[in-house]
């Protein structure tokens, strides 16, 4: 289904990292507002340091000079939430106000906020996300779009805001004014805010979203655990059978699978071991293939084992029912994989289907030294 474009969506962020200037803010809105389609934020978000967080309060949210109640009235805004409590500080391991970002400590902290800032907002259905990367402190301005492309889905965008000298500098400057505003400049000169240029340029990113895990789009999750997981595309698959409890890993990740599954993976993992063909899992001779394996990872006299030999045997003469049997058991194990590893990654491990219905053949997607079987 093609998304909306952004501006059709009923919660429209603005989200922006700065730091000694605020006017990123500012100026970024006045392009968003002036793009085609115009992208009004409903609401603005800021993520900043001590120092940061102050400037912008002091120069954006107060009476004077307020600029960003001004930008409003000049331009006829009005619903835009952004006060003081929009605006998110970085702080140390003890919690307390960062100044700065200068240890490895500092900007694993920084990372870890911007990443899940980021998570929070794009995780809402109704909303579009616009990323600006044109304040703060590089580092921050490299979390930030890092975070976007993880978690960044087709409505949102990233851009930096472009002005147009000798505004650039100034800190007097704010937005290109509807009417004459003269400045003077870091050069001593004078300037008429009217007739600044202020340009928006779109920066593409690439979405990885669809490669993450389930749990870490869901819940709260540290930036290197999230770059870490996007990363595992791109390595040889491996996946670990423990016997002892009947524990599943890929890639190092648990999969979450009851016994009887368990028992299917095992069966599937030890025929691509020995490069054994696809199975075809209506056949009786593949039944009892399927419980000597299943005898290896079950207690023989556990109830468990009998209530499956039991479901198995009995469909044992009858291809329909064996199939029927055994075609939930795929769909489980290949949604597990999907839960734990994200979809393009789950896809180097899940039960594959070859063959037209009526003569599908089954196997694992993995070669012998993809596969570890530990007692």
């Amino acid at each position: 289904m093609t998304p909306n474009p952004p501006h059709a969506y009923p919660r429209r962020i603005l989200l922006a990292v700065t730091g000694l200037t605020p006017q990123v803010v500012t100026e970024t809105l006045y392009a968003l507002i002036h793009a085609e389609p115009a992208f009004v934020p409903t609401e603005v978000r800021l993520i900043t340091t001590r120092e940061g967080a102050e400037r912008a309060r002091l120069a954006l949210l107060s009476d004077e000079p307020g600029w960003f109640h001004r930008f409003c009235r000049d331009f006829g805004l009005s619903g835009i939430a952004f006060d003081a409590s929009h605006i998110q500080v970085l702080t140390d391991t003890q919690g307390k106000p960062l100044d700065d970002i200068r240890s490895p400590a500092d900007n694993r902290l920084a990372a870890d906020l911007i990443s899940e800032t980021v998570r929070a907002l794009t995780a809402d259905p109704s909303s579009a996300l616009h990323v600006s990367l044109a304040g703060g402190r590089k580092t921050m301005g490299y979390y930030l779009g890092y975070a976007l492309s993880l978690y960044g889905r087709p409505q949102d965008r990233l851009s930096h805001v472009l002005v147009s000298e000798p505004f650039e500098s100034s800190w007097d400057f704010f937005y290109p004014t509807p009417y004459e505003r003269v400045i003077q400049t870091r050069e001593q000169r004078l300037a008429n805010c009217r007739e600044a240029r202020v340009t928006l340029a779109e920066i593409p990113f690439v979405r990885l979203r669809e490669g993450l895990p389930t749990r870490l789009l869901d819940g709260q999750a540290d930036f290197s655990e999230a770059v870490d997981a996007a990363n595992r595309v791109l390595a040889d698959p491996l996946l670990r059978l423990r016997k002892a409890d009947a524990v599943a890993y890929a890639d190092g990740e648990r999969i979450d699978l009851g016994t009887t599954e368990f028992a299917v993976l095992y069966w599937l993992a030890c025929r691509a071991r020995t490069d054994e063909p696809e199975v075809d899992w209506t056949r009786p001779e593949v039944a009892d293939d399927f419980l000597r394996h299943a005898r290896q990872v079950m207690h023989p006299a556990s109830a468990d084992f009998e209530r499956l030999e039991k479901a198995v045997t009995w469909r044992k003469d009858d291809p329909k029912a064996l199939g029927e049997y055994f075609e939930p058991q795929k769909s489980r194990i290949n949604k597990a994989f999907a839960r734990a590893l994200g979809v393009p990654v789950a896809q180097r491990y899940q039960i594959r289907r070859t063959g037209p219905r009526g003569a599908s053949r089954y196997a694992l997607p993995l070669g012998a030294a993809q596969i570890q079987l530990e007692a």
